[in-house]
């Protein structure tokens, strides 16, 4: 019998990673697409570094980083009581660190291919930054944003490395369903290796899938007007 645990933890996990790069990744990616500033290529290379970065490499330096025995780990840990090494809030910090570039890029993209003049006449009819950035700029750019929005998620559910070295393998709070087909193969339990690979491989197609599917109709709707 299916154990679904794994995968309801992955999607727990994607879900919240998503969600919490959405609300970082729009206001960066926005910052990133306008500014001059002579840091921005500094910027630019560390957002996109974790995904050049091996994920054990990435994934050592969280875990020696947000242990309790560490400055920034052992200050969470004395304010919320909350263990970020072998816990499911470790994932979720290990996560949007290591999916943050996935999130930022589709839209910082996104922002830098909108027509200008639809921000300027945004402005001229009295809308401010904000109202222009949520009403005018996202609805335009709802390719990249479901692209985002998509491939974080998808991203997140297939992470091992990273997630492997911060939580470990705890069945109920830190086996996600990538560290559990790892399990099963070690335990040389390959009859449900071979389910759990292909339970995430037709998530991993239906997903790209989707992306694609809606960015080409969305194509085309453009391409009449």
């Amino acid at each position: 019998m299916i154990d679904f645990t794994p995968f309801i933890l992955s999607f727990k996990l994607a879900f919240i990673v998503t969600l919490i790069l959405l609300i970082i990744g729009i206001p960066y990616a926005w910052f990133l697409s306008n500014t001059k500033s002579k840091i921005k290529p500094l910027l630019e290379t560390i957002t996109s570094l974790p995904i050049v970065l091996p994920p054990s490499v990435l994934g050592f330096y969280l875990l020696v980083f947000l242990s309790p025995d560490s400055f920034l780990g052992g200050i969470i840990y004395k304010l919320f009581n909350i263990k970020l090494v072998f816990s499911f809030p470790g994932l979720v910090v290990a996560s949007v660190i290591y999916s943050f570039p996935f999130m930022v890029q589709p839209l910082q993209s996104g922002f830098e291919s909108i027509n200008k003049n639809i921000i300027e006449a945004s402005y001229l009819s009295g809308k401010g930054k904000m109202k222009t950035l949520f009403k005018v700029i996202l609805p335009n750019i709802k390719p990249a944003l479901l692209t985002a929005i998509v491939i974080t998620f998808a991203h997140t559910i297939g992470e091992f490395g990273v997630v492997l070295m911060v939580g470990g393998s705890i069945p109920g709070k830190t086996e996600v369903a990538s560290v559990a087909i790892y399990d099963y193969v070690e335990n040389l339990d390959y009859h449900s290796a071979h389910i759990y690979s292909a339970i995430l491989l037709v998530i991993s197609f239906l997903v790209l899938f989707i992306v694609y599917f809606i960015n080409h109709k969305q194509r085309k709707k453009y391409d009449i007007y």
